[in-house]
């Protein structure tokens, strides 16, 4: 037997799962450690192998997302930096873009850097716009300061020089220069990490990529230790942000790559259920314990990004946050999940999130200790989870102390019944999470009531379609072990790494153009030496002369007439983007190319084989509540596990399965397909 492992560790859960040639053969769910991750990885991993009776040494790949990037930059919790850069820019870092965020508040906060401004150097060299030299390194006083950084005991440095991402020679040479003087310096260079134009976004992920990259190493060493002492012989592979897999070393050299990695998963997971089920187009929506994500599939690709922020002020509010570079997949970050604190705000409204109770201690049911409701008590108290079977009764859900919190912390402030104020925490959970996915759609282009939501995360089906009701999706796709999803998601993603220049020039005068794209796959095949069947993927950033940004475009075949085929490629995606016809009389001009190369993708049946079949009996009944039945009802609860294909259930209706619980509110109709996913469709016409 040949097994394949997925493993993300998330905020509060660490979720598992392994497959073989024929399908999901088991899933794991724990909550997170958070003062040692791999911990929960090494247990979690130990106890699904034992119970499934699975062999360690059959398990032929390992692919593992996780957060310990994000997480190390919000808490500031990676290793103490020193910033090279050109004289005169060393307060680049700090001044940004000068751009608030939020224009009337007298009070705001700005972003913090990742290194304070007595550890920010300037050294005299510059490099103009076009390459050329203008004046040369100062070599000397780049020796003194890796010398005297060395005797501070800073251990890190990133290198940003003024236009190196046209011309890296300067940089290149202070890291020999650092080398040779402070050989045990760490030292990342911008013309390597993000060779792109614009000079705040270029030094702030610099400094992010070796700010965790001792961190990043360290974990990745210890993680590969502990599954080859359970007895797995191959090295994990780690998950990107781009949807794509590396090597520990890659992921190692460039950890800001991993900065949404576990993320990404999620989004994965619904392309491989999508190709199945034939569905091009889809919204993939995971909501896990502390927040929740939506991206915009397309012809079943997921939306990629190249710009992302992290620990933001505010979490919501772009601008607000630390820009780093990287391909990740476009996805909206919505502050809600289980775990996240209802409340009574100022106004005397019900609000959620986004602070979260987390893992530690968690919500009040968990008993772990926590004293403020949350999304989860709400949910538990409405009746949808099973307080004895919770993580297949790993946790006992305590009903009771979830609806005195309720009663203290909301219903007694508002007036209302503890139900009503329940029913209040889920259904606001439910409108803000649909408010922000149908901005999100709307910005790209998209109508999200003509696109079914498929739902992931262990709290995703739960509130699925509540937030698909709110945005008049037509149906709803739950997948077998959608509490797991991402884990599922990670066995399904080829190996992959970006390649990026920036050359910027009127499109009129671009040449060479086939070279240069030729010199980056070669670039791209190197770093995925030893893959067959390499494919590769050309776009360029694209936009009118005057503008202030750009959009990605997809580069068609470089022919006679490439210029005139590109132009009209830009405007299509112009007027698809903005939803008005690209101007005319106006030069259009390229600031970025990519590459992407990819290997082939795994052959990963994420499916579930069941051997029910016949008529879906319920495993009992439940008091849950649904307004439109004016109360609680008794409902019908299905074991996920007995469904067979082509079962149909009619709500209202509950199915559990160990990860997560599927709502289906009364109207509401499922049906079990091929690949195991139940599609519901809502019935909108009920009452």
């Amino acid at each position: 037997m040949s097994l394949r492992v997925g493993v993300d560790i998330g905020g509060t859960f660490t979720d598992l799962a392994i497959v073989d040639d024929v399908g999901i053969v088991a899933v794991g769910k724990t909550l997170t450690t958070q003062a040692e991750p791999s911990a929960a990885v090494e247990a979690l991993l130990r106890r699904t192998l034992a119970d499934n009776r699975l062999d360690p040494a059959d398990i032929t790949g390992v692919v593992h997302g996780t957060t310990l990037v994000t997480n190390a930059l919000i808490e500031r919790s990676g290793a103490r930096t020193a910033l090279l850069t050109t004289e005169g820019f060393r307060d680049v870092v700090e001044m940004g873009r000068e751009h608030r965020y939020e224009l009337y508040d007298l009070g705001l906060e700005l972003p913090r850097p990742l290194v304070p401004r007595w550890l920010r150097f300037g050294v005299r060299e510059r490099i103009l716009a076009d390459g050329s030299v203008q004046a040369p390194l100062d070599a000397a006083t780049v020796e003194k300061l890796a010398t005297e950084l060395s005797a501070a005991g800073v251990p890190a440095v990133a290198v940003c020089f003024l236009h190196s991402h046209t011309n890296g020679a300067h940089e290149r040479q202070a890291r020999e220069i650092i080398a040779a003087a402070a050989p045990e310096l760490r030292v990342a260079l911008s013309c390597e990490v993000n060779p792109e134009i614009r000079e705040y976004e270029r030094a702030s992920t610099t400094l992010a990529n070796v700010y965790v990259q001792a961190l990043v190493e360290t974990y990745l060493e210890d993680l590969r230790g502990r599954l080859r002492r359970i007895g797995v012989r191959t090295d994990p592979l780690i998950m990107l942000s781009n949807g794509g897999v590396a090597t520990v070393d890659v992921a190692a050299r460039f950890p800001i790559r991993m900065l949404e990695s576990g993320p990404a998963g999620g989004a994965l997971g619904a392309i491989a259920f999508g190709r199945t089920g034939e569905r091009p187009d889809q919204m993939a929506f995971d909501m896990g314990g502390t927040t929740a994500k939506l991206c915009l599939v397309e012809d079943h690709r997921p939306l990629v990004t190249h710009e992302f922020e992290v620990d933001r002020v505010y979490r919501l509010l772009p601008g607000s946050g630390l820009p780093a570079r990287a391909p990740v997949i476009d996805m909206i970050e919505i502050g809600t999940g289980g775990g996240s604190i209802a409340r009574v705000n100022a106004l005397g409204l019900i609000s959620t999130g986004p602070e979260s109770a987390g893992a530690e201690p968690g919500p009040v049911c968990y008993g772990r200790g926590g004293t403020r409701c949350t999304v989860t008590d709400a949910d538990a108290v409405l009746g949808y989870l099973d307080p004895d079977r919770f993580l297949g009764g790993e946790v006992a859900l305590d009903v009771a102390a979830s609806a005195a919190a309720i009663k203290e912390q909301i219903a007694d402030k508002l007036g209302v019944s503890v139900v009503e104020a329940a029913w209040g925490v889920h259904t606001t959970a439910n409108e803000g999470m649909a408010n922000a996915a149908r901005v999100h759609a709307i910005e790209r282009g998209q109508d999200p009531a003509r696109l079914p939501l498929f739902v992931s995360g262990g709290n995703g089906p739960l509130h699925g379609p509540g937030v698909a009701r709110a945005l008049g999706s037509p149906s709803v796709i739950a997948p077998p072990a959608a509490g797991v999803l991402s884990a599922l998601g990670f066995l399904s993603a080829p190996m992959s790494i970006d390649v990026v220049r920036s050359r910027h020039a009127v499109l009129d005068e671009v040449e060479q153009a086939a070279e240069l794209f030729d010199e980056m796959e070669r670039e791209g095949a190197e770093v995925l030496s030893g893959i067959e069947d390499i494919g590769f993927e050309r776009t360029l950033e694209m936009r009118f002369v005057g503008q202030g940004n750009e959009i990605e475009v997809p580069v068609p075949h470089l022919g006679d007439r490439w210029r005139d085929d590109l132009l009209a490629a830009f405007q299509r995606e112009y007027a698809k983007r903005f939803g008005t016809v690209a101007p005319t009389g106006v030069q259009a001009e390229v600031l970025t190319w990519r590459v992407t190369a990819r290997g082939p993708r795994p052959r990963a049946r994420l499916r579930f084989e069941s051997s029910a079949d016949g008529t879906p009996e319920p495993i009992g009944y439940r008091e849950a509540y649904f307004p439109s039945e004016h109360g609680y009802v008794e409902t019908a609860v299905y074991d996920r596990y007995r469904l067979a294909v082509g079962a149909r259930i009619t709500g209202p209706a509950l199915v559990q399965e160990r990860e997560s619980t599927l709502v289906l509110p009364p109207g509401a109709a499922g049906t079990v397909t091929e690949d195991g996913s139940i599609v519901v469709r809502l019935g909108y016409g009920h009452e």
